[in-house]
Parts: structure tokens; sequence; C-alpha cells
């Protein structure tokens, strides 16, 4: 109950659960539980059962995690018949319910089932016909039967053709069931430094790809490519976004920082400010270049902040890039994504093994989940970066520590 106000994940969660189990119950008492329908079960609220020996023994705390486990251990006790599962997202409360014998599962809905689909790279053809690859730089494209027969990739899906003599990057068209070469172009002073970056770049300046994925490790250039390609594409879009959510506010340890709230919120967004200054320092400070981001800024066209400042929002014409999506639940991607108006091309980027929210993981986080729903669609495309390029010392540190 003191979950239901506020603006969080968590209390429109409380507020929901509210209104299904009214929806279920009706008019009825609910002390004896509700039929849910043939076949079933019976839906019951349990509101505390006392703790047994062995659990005064093993938990002696009385918190609200204790009085779970006392009724799924009286559960299991009282119907030894029928199997008793807890099901939680958090894994220490499923832990201990497997030390009381009590099975135990995560909340599987929302998962990722295939994990191959987030570890994902590039595909690579090696001994690949030098004929065919000239062929693709001649006229641009190939059929698909060319490349292999009965060959069906997914939707933007990417390649490297490496011949004896020659190789080409080429991306899947959907639509025209071809093979398109890429060439390698810089956005607005940064340039690709690999064959994933290129691939990225291409996908981030392609007008009918209205959503794009960037995974990799910290130092791929995701936030960094994204950025450099929106602002390359300034006049297409009449606003760029770039945010990220603040995981720091769930655990209450925002307010304690000094300083009003721009202040306070300054630390989480200066990654971002980073990425802007590499841009911005690429060019001489007297250049047009270099001016135009300055300008963007003042007129706020483009702008940096949190991503809860701009929850309920329409985004129509927009180049919206989210950092750190690995961050957010699928409910909170759901509900930006559909924010998306006519003319909005939405970019989530973010590292799959560094998430700091502790009810999600690397199958169940909103990045994994809209990355394996969208596949195949062919506004969608979703690169995995692998290589880092910020320094070899950040690359040594990603794999080694």
């Amino acid at each position: 109950d003191k979950f239901k106000r506020g603006n969080d994940l968590i209390n429109f969660q409380a507020r929901e659960f509210t209104r299904l189990l009214d929806e279920i119950v009706g008019d009825e008492l609910f002390n004896g539980g509700k039929l849910l329908g043939k076949g079933l079960g019976k839906l019951r609220i349990e509101t505390g059962k006392p703790f047994s020996d062995v659990l005064k023994e093993s938990f002696r705390e009385d918190i609200p995690d204790h009085r779970i486990l006392a009724i799924a251990d009286y559960t299991s006790k009282a119907y030894p018949k029928r199997k008793t599962i807890l099901v939680s997202k958090d894994i220490n409360l499923r832990m201990k319910a497997k030390s009381l014998g009590i099975q135990s599962e995560d909340y599987k809905t929302d998962q990722v089932k295939d994990q191959s689909v987030l570890d994902k790279t590039v595909t690579t053809f090696d001994n690949f016909s030098d004929v065919l690859i000239e062929v693709l730089y001649n006229q641009g494209s190939l059929a698909t039967e060319d490349v292999k027969p009965g060959f069906t990739p997914e939707a933007n899906e990417c390649f490297i053709f490496k011949g004896t003599s020659s190789s080409a990057l080429a991306r899947y068209d959907v639509k025209s069931n071809r093979v398109y070469r890429i060439e390698k172009k810089p956005a607005y002073g940064i340039k690709p430094r690999n064959a994933e970056q290129t691939f990225s770049l291409n996908m981030l300046m392609n007008p009918d790809i209205k959503l794009v994925a960037l995974t990799g490790k910290a130092g791929t250039g995701k936030t960094l490519l994204a950025l450099a390609a929106a602002i390359e594409q300034n006049r297409l879009y009449e606003q760029i976004l770039l945010a990220r959510p603040i995981v720091a506010l769930s655990n209450r340890d925002l307010g304690y920082l000094p300083g009003d709230a721009n202040e306070k919120i300054s630390p989480y967004m200066q990654p971002l400010y980073d990425n802007l200054s590499v841009i911005k320092h690429s060019f001489n400070p007297r250049s047009n270049e270099y001016q135009l981001i300055e300008d963007m800024v003042k007129e706020e066209r483009l702008n940096i902040t949190p991503l809860a400042y701009i929850r309920g929002r329409s985004l129509s014409n927009a180049f919206f890039i989210i950092d750190e999506a690995q961050n957010l639940t699928p409910h909170e991607i759901k509900t930006i994504i559909t924010r998306a108006g006519e003319g909005t091309k939405m970019v989530f980027t973010g590292d799959l093994q560094q998430i700091d929210s502790p009810y999600l993981d690397m199958k169940s986080n909103g990045l994994a989940f809209m990355t394996d729903r969208m596949r195949n669609q062919d506004i969608f495309a979703h690169i995995n970066l692998v290589k880092g390029e910020r320094s070899y010392l950040a690359e040594l540190a990603s794999n080694l520590l």
C-alpha cells in the first residue's frame, strides 16, 4: 500500500496490481481465494503465517522477505502433495528459499530466451569470391542467392566478405532482398576505426532505420558514434536529445549530494558532456562546425538531460539517444519507444555486462528485451560492438579486470 504513491515504476506496478486484483475479485469476498477458471487454479492473498522453528533459527529478523519465506514454508508443509514454488526477482530471497528446501524461480516473463541473439556479432564470410566482391563494388549490391544458395539473413544484418585479394562490408536490405555495400564514411569529424563502427554509422545515418540498438563494452564508441551521427544529420531533425537513466534516484542517495537539482544530477550526466566535448574539439574553435554545436546547445536544439525529465513527452522529428539503456526495464523501454512521433529516430546504447539496477540482469533488462523482440524488423538494427577503441589501457582493463 505504501508504494502506490509516486511516479516511479514500482509505484505504477503497485497501482496496476491493485486494479487487476479488483477486476478479478469483483464484488465477491476474497478470504477463500478466487477461482481463475477451469484448469487455471485459484488465486489467494496470504497476509501472513507464523515463522517455523527452522525459519526462526535461520533468519531471525522480522522483515518482509522473511515473512514471504514463512508463507512459502507454511504452504509447502500444508500441501505436501502439491509443488510449492517461490517466484521472485530477488536472487537473495531465492537463495534463502532454496536453503530451506523450497523450490524458487526467477520471474521469466519479459526475459530473453536466446542469449546468442545479444552476443551476435558481424558475420564474416572467409574465402569469398573475388569476382562477387568486384560486382559488389561496381554495382553496389548482390542478390542473396549470389551470396549463398538458400541464404536468408535477418533484416539489416551486416557482413564482412573476405576474398583472397579484396574484401567488402555489406548490409542486407529486407525490402529488396539484396545485400548492399557499405562505405566507410565519417560523421561530423568522427571516423569509424573498425568494421563494427562503420556498420553502426551506416545504420545511424539511414533514415529508413528508425530504431537502433548499439551494445558493447565500455570504450567501443557507442554513444560517441550516435551523437556524431545525430549532429551530422542536424538538418533532418528539429531536436537532438541525449538522455540516460539515473539509477541512483531509486536508491535514494541523490538527495544527499550538495547543491540544487541540476548540481546533483550533473555528475551523472558528465559522461554525455564528455562525448560532446570530444566531437567539438575535433574542430578548430573558430570553425563553422564548432560554432554549430555551440549554437545548437544555446538554442536547446541539442539537449543533454536525465531520462526522467522527458517522461510523458511526445517526441516528433527528433533524434533521441538513450545511453545506459541496460538499466531500464522492458516496461520503461516500451514507454519510451511508444512516445516516438512522426520523423523521430531512437538509438539505445548500453553495456549488457554492466547493469547497475539490482533487479535486472543480462536477460531481463529492457535493452536486451527490445533487441530480442524487435529483431528482423525492417526499421530496426542492432550492432554488438566488440573492439574497444578508447585506448589500449581501457581495452586491456575491459578484457582482464
